[in-house]
């Protein structure tokens, strides 16, 4: 009874969202499809509470490729890129910036979370030409199923699946091995959930 109660909610919210979608698509057409994305990510990041949660995941179900509605996306948490794929399960908390990323089922991001689209978004070498002007590339990092990433982390590189990024950590590396334990800045392999170290 409560999920097929909880579904008719989320299936209500779809239809409250469709509108909104549709004018994203529109407001899309001439421009920057990214930047308006941002904008109504920005707008919708500042409804507060189940409302909030239940409209960001309609909205981000129908504007984002591969997305579940059943994930809670926190207050003031905002992506940045349409090509972003979240799976089944996801929790990301409050105040959390999501660049180009695919989020994989059952993970868990705290509050203040960042995950940038790689480490190549910015080109530097040319001491000439404003850091600004010097372009990048930007890079879809892949979150693996049923991780944690503590409050503050910044991501920047791949996670295995079950790993676990410690509070505050600075990952610029890939996490390769599935169930492992990375901290610090930069950081580093720590420990692994799957055997006694």
């Amino acid at each position: 009874m409560r999920h097929t109660l909880k579904r008719t909610v989320k299936n209500l919210f779809l239809m409250l969202a469709f509108p909104l979608y549709a004018l994203y698509r529109l407001l899309s057409l001439p421009g920057n499809p990214d930047g308006t994305f941002q904008t109504f990510s920005q707008m919708l990041s500042l409804i507060p509470g189940k409302t909030g949660i239940y409209l960001r995941a309609a909205f981000y179900r129908l504007a984002c490729p591969d997305t579940s509605d059943d994930i809670l996306i926190g207050f003031l948490t905002v992506l940045s890129h349409r090509d972003t794929s979240i799976h089944q399960g996801v929790y990301i908390g409050p105040q959390c910036n999501i660049g180009k990323c695919t989020i994989g089922e059952n993970t868990l991001l705290g509050s203040g979370v960042h995950i940038l689209s790689g480490n190549q978004q910015h080109n530097f070498n040319d001491l000439q030409t404003p850091i600004q002007q010097q372009g990048g590339k930007y890079t879809k990092v892949k979150v693996g199923e049923d991780c944690w990433i503590g409050n503050s982390a910044v991501v920047m590189a791949d996670i295995s699946d079950k790993s676990i990024v410690a509070a505050g950590s600075v990952l610029t590396r890939p996490i390769e091995e599935s169930g492992a334990i990375w901290g610090g800045n930069p950081a580093a392999r720590i420990s692994s959930r799957t055997k006694e170290e």
